[in-house]
């Protein structure tokens, strides 16, 4: 392990840059958005940086795309910028129209987070840690988030997710990490790559991507990747919408019973694979359709389909909708998730 001076904010806070080795693999990190910088893995091939990235520290200030980002205080959409609660309105940053994105314009994706590095004989590990005071995006009550990011010795990606609230407050903390087993920097896109995941039903959402409160069946639709397909290979279903691609929470089959498999993704090309484990009941499935001209690491242009997400989280918008799984938590509902990636080439 090595840490660095990755750059300075504008009120010149200095911002971490943690580089990690553990097993066959490096990642690096970032105290700005508590992000994953870098992810290189080895293959037949060769060893790629398998993350999409930005050229250099600038584009992470802005960081449009939310590439590696930690997300909060609510990953996803919360329609309307509001939630009821106890009998009283909510109003949180409108960042998007019409909606709150990923905790709002000033959400844990921009801040600056409080870092320790530390080993243990499982592997090397960087824990980030954020207070988020009552009010903040509009959200209420005090919240300590800690977020873990790391490698196993047998190439695992680890990220673990905590919270601690004083008063209820949905929570809802992801990852943005924007994946491409070819690699990042060699010009192919994802739509060829096998996925699998472990999802009978969908979030439905309207034009605007909110939610309309059903789940829908995967069955017969471009949505059912129960069994290996390319990513690419119905997508033309889903494109003509204004999606242009996917960008959908799939609800995962038997989330109650702790971390468990829920899909896996593999690249011809490379021979890479990665073998995904999850505590959380969703994840969004996002095919990267609102990349454009993206500015990436050693002269790389993202665009559409560039990479894929894989978002685990608590269903978009279940703030305002009961049938959802809650995802309020208080003082007695500690928040503890984590989620897995597992490589092999």
């Amino acid at each position: 392990m090595n840490v660095s001076t990755f750059g300075f904010l504008p009120d010149q806070r200095k911002v971490l840059l943690y580089k990690v080795k553990a097993g066959e693999l490096e990642l690096w990190l970032s105290t700005l958005g508590a992000s994953i910088i870098s992810l290189k893995v080895p293959s037949r091939k060769g060893i790629d940086d398998i993350v999409l990235g930005y050229k250099d520290f600038e584009g992470y200030l802005k960081n449009r795309y939310y590439f590696g980002s930690t997300v909060g205080r609510f990953a996803n959409r919360i329609s309307g910028a509001s939630f009821n609660l106890n009998g009283k309105t909510f109003h949180l940053d409108e960042n998007k129209p019409g909606y709150t994105l990923h905790g709002g314009s000033n959400g844990f994706a921009r801040k600056l987070w409080d870092s320790e590095y530390y080993e243990t004989e499982k592997g090397k590990f960087v824990r980030f840690t954020l207070w988020s005071p009552d009010g903040d995006q509009g959200f209420p009550g005090n919240l300590k988030a800690s977020v873990t990011y790391g490698l196993t010795f047998d190439n695992t990606l680890v990220a673990k997710f905590e919270a601690e609230v004083s008063e209820k407050c949905p929570v809802s903390l992801t990852n943005h990490t924007y994946f491409n087993l070819c690699g990042a920097e060699n010009g192919k896109n994802i739509l060829s790559n096998l996925l699998i995941l472990n999802s009978s039903e969908y979030v439905e959402v309207d034009d605007m991507l909110i939610p309309t409160g059903r789940t829908l069946s995967v069955e017969n639709t471009p949505f059912d990747f129960r069994r290996a397909k390319t990513i690419g290979k119905d997508i033309e279903s889903v494109t003509p919408s204004l999606l242009k691609g996917y960008d959908h929470a799939m609800i995962l089959n038997g989330w109650r019973n702790g971390l468990r498999y829920f899909g896996e993704i593999y690249d011809e090309y490379s021979g890479r694979r990665m073998v995904m484990n999850t505590t959380y009941p969703a994840v969004q499935f996002y095919t990267a359709n609102m990349l454009t001209n993206a500015e990436g690491r050693n002269g790389s242009i993202y665009g559409p389909y560039s990479g894929v997400c894989f978002e685990t989280e608590y269903y978009p918008d279940s703030p305002n909708i009961s049938t959802f799984p809650s995802a309020y938590f208080s003082p007695p509902r500690k928040y503890m998730e984590e989620t897995c990636f597992s490589f092999s080439w």
